[in-house]
C-alpha cells in the first residue's frame, strides 16, 4: 500500500474508525501498532521477521545502555545493526566492488556478484535502522534517559505514517506523544488532510507525470542533446522533490491527524542560496542525523580547517552510500561533499576581502546563488539517477554541451514540455505562496458553505484522477 492507493484510503478509515473507538492511550497505541505492522506485511511479509527481530534485539540494547550507558554495549548496538543494514543491502555492492578490484589485476575475471545476494531490499530498513540507532545513541550521550515499554518501543519505529521513508525521528520527538495518544479532534483531522491533500497533488498530478519523462530520457543516454539532456534532468530534479516531500508532507497529514506531530523534511530546497542552505532544507531529518550522529562524532569543526573538510567529504560520502548501494550514489555524495568545502571556501574569501561586509554586494551575490546552487545540485542528481558511471557521464557531457548523439536524437513532446514548465512554476512559486496561506491561516475555508467545499473537493478528485499519473511507487521506498 502505498499513501495514493486506494487500498490505503481503506486501511486508514478502518484504523481512524477502530481509533475513534479506543477508550485510553493503551487501546489506542494497541491499534496503531498492530495497524503498523499490517501496514509493513501488506508489501512483503517475510520481512515482518527481520522487523520484529531487529526490534526485539534493539530493546533489549536499549535497556541495558540506560542501565549502565556503556560504550561497549552501544558498539554491540551499532555493530548489530550496521551488519544487518550491511547483509541486505550492501553485500552485493561489497563483492562486485571486490571482484571489479580483481579484475585490475587479473583481466579474465567477471566482475559480477553471485546471484544469491541479490535479494529483495527490505523496505524502509535504512530508515528503521536509523530510527534505533538514534535512541541508542541520545541515551549514551545523555540526551535521553527515559525508560519506555516495549510496546511504545515498537510503535516509534513502526509507526505507519513515517515507518517507510521518514521522517526521521530522535525518541524525544515521537515517544512521549505516542505515551499520550489522545482522542481525535476534528480541528487536528481537517488540518490533516490538508496537509494530506496538499502532498497527494505534489505526488499524483506532479510526480506521477514527470516520471515516464524521466524514463524517457534517462533510458536512452546516447541520444540526448543538449536541450534534452536538461530537460531529462530538472524533471528528474522535480519528480524526486515532488514524489519525496510530497510523501513527507502525507506522512505529516495523517499523523497530524491522530494528534502527533511529525517534523517538516523539506523547506523549498531548490530556493537554497548556497550547498550548505540546500542541506538545511532538503531531507531535513537526515541532514540533521547525518550532522548530529556522524559529522560531529566525526570530529566536526572542532579540529581545524582541514579535519574539518575530511569529515564534511566522509559524512557526504557515507550519506551518498547511504541512499544505494552503487558508486552512482558515492560519486552523487562525494559531488555535495565538494560542494560544501567550496561554499566554505567562498565564505573565507568573502570574509578575507571584505565582500562579507558589504551588504549591497553580499546580497546580490547570496540572490546570484540561487541559480547556481540549482545548477550544481542538478549536476548531482544526473549521477543519482542515471543506471551506471556510462551513462552519467554521458547525460553529463550533453548537459555541458560537450557530446553528440550517438542514437538517433530524442524529442519530447510539448505536452510533456509543458508539464516540466509547470513543474518548475511551482517548485519556485511554492515558497511565496505556502508563505501567504501560513501568514493568513486556513481557518477561512472552513467558514465556506458546506456545498461549496464538498463541489470543490469533488473537482479536485475529478481532476486528480483525470490529469494524475499512476507510478505506484515513491522514490525513497528503495533506499
Amino acid at each position: 500500500m502505498i499513501f495514493s492507493s486506494a487500498s490505503f484510503f481503506v486501511f486508514f478509515v478502518v484504523v481512524m474508525a477502530l481509533y475513534a473507538l479506543a477508550r485510553n492511550t493503551q487501546q489506542r497505541a494497541v491499534i496503531l501498532l498492530v495497524a503498523s505492522l499490517i501496514f509493513y506485511a501488506s508489501w512483503r511479509p517475510v520481512y515482518l521477521i527481520l522487523l520484529c527481530a531487529s526490534l526485539g534485539v534493539n530493546y533489549l540494547i536499549y535497556g541495558r545502555l540506560l542501565a549502565t550507558r556503556s560504550r561497549a554495549v552501544l558498539v554491540v548496538g551499532i555493530t548489530i545493526n550496521l551488519a544487518a543494514l550491511g547483509l541486505f543491502k550492501y553485500l552485493g555492492f561489497l563483492i562486485e566492488s571486490a571482484l571489479w578490484i580483481q579484475t585490475l589485476f587479473e583481466p579474465i575475471v567477471v566482475a559480477r556478484a553471485p546471484e544469491w545476494v541479490n535479494w529483495a531490499l527490505p523496505l524502509g530498513i535504512s530508515f528503521y535502522t536509523f530510527h534505533m540507532l538514534s535512541a541508542m545513541i541520545d541515551v549514551y550521550r545523555g540526551d535521553w534517559a527515559k525508560p519506555i515499554g516495549f510496546r511504545t518501543w515498537c510503535l516509534y519505529v513502526t509507526y505507519f505514517p513515517h515507518l517507510i521513508a521518514g521522517p526521521i525521528l530522535r525518541p524525544g520527538q515521537l515517544i512521549d506523544q505516542l505515551e499520550e495518544l489522545h482522542p481525535l479532534d476534528s480541528s487536528e483531522i481537517r488540518l490533516g488532510a490538508a496537509i494530506f491533500a496538499g502532498g497527494l497533488l505534489k505526488k499524483v498530478l506532479f510526480a506521477d507525470n514527470l516520471a515516464p519523462i524521466v524514463e524517457k530520457t534517462y533510458a536512452l543516454p546516447g541520444a540526448l542533446d543538449l536541450p534534452t539532456s536538461w530537460l531529462g534532468t530538472l524533471a528528474f530534479a522535480f519528480q524526486i522533490y515532488f514524489d519525496f516531500s510530497g510523501y513527507s508532507e502525507m506522512a505529516i497529514g495523517l499523523a497530524w491527524s491522530m494528534g502527533v506531530r511529525l517534523p517538516r523534511n523539506f523547506i523549498y530546497p531548490y530556493v537554497a542560496r548556497n550547498p550548505s542552505e540546500f542541506w538545511r532544507r532538503w531531507h531535513v531529518t537526515l541532514s540533521r542525523w547525518l550532522r548530529d550522529y556522524l559529522y560531529i562524532s566525526l570530529g566536526g569543526s572542532r579540529r581545524g580547517t582541514r579535519r574539518t573538510y575530511v569529515n564534511l567529504m566522509l559524512t557526504m560520502f557515507l550519506g551518498g552510500l547511504w541512499h544505494g548501494a552503487s558508486w552512482n550514489f558515492a560519486i552523487w555524495g562525494v559531488l555535495h561533499g565538494a560542494y560544501l568545502i567550496g561554499a566554505r571556501l567562498l565564505d573565507a574569501f568573502y570574509a578575507r576581502t571584505g565582500i562579507a561586509a558589504d551588504p549591497t554586494l553580499s546580497r546580490w551575490l547570496s540572490l546570484a546563488g540561487i541559480p547556481l546552487t540549482f545548477f550544481l545540485v542538478c549536476v548531482a542528481w544526473v549521477f543519482f539517477r542515471a543506471p551506471d558511471f556510462h551513462s552519467a557521464f554521458t547525460v553529463g557531457r550533453a548537459m555541458l554541451g560537450l557530446g553528440q548523439p550517438t542514437l538517433a536524437p530524442l524529442s519530447l513532446r510539448s505536452y510533456e514540455v509543458g508539464v516540466i514548465a509547470a513543474s518548475a512554476l511551482l517548485v519556485f512559486a511554492e515558497p511565496f505562496v505556502v508563505t501567504r496561506l501560513e501568514k493568513s491561516g486556513i481557518g477561512g475555508w472552513w467558514k465556506v458553505p458546506s456545498p461549496l467545499r464538498g463541489a470543490a473537493y469533488a473537482l479536485g478528485t475529478l481532476f486528480l484522477i483525470v490529469f494524475g499519473g499512476s507510478t505506484q511507487k515513491f522514490i525513497y521506498f528503495d533506499f
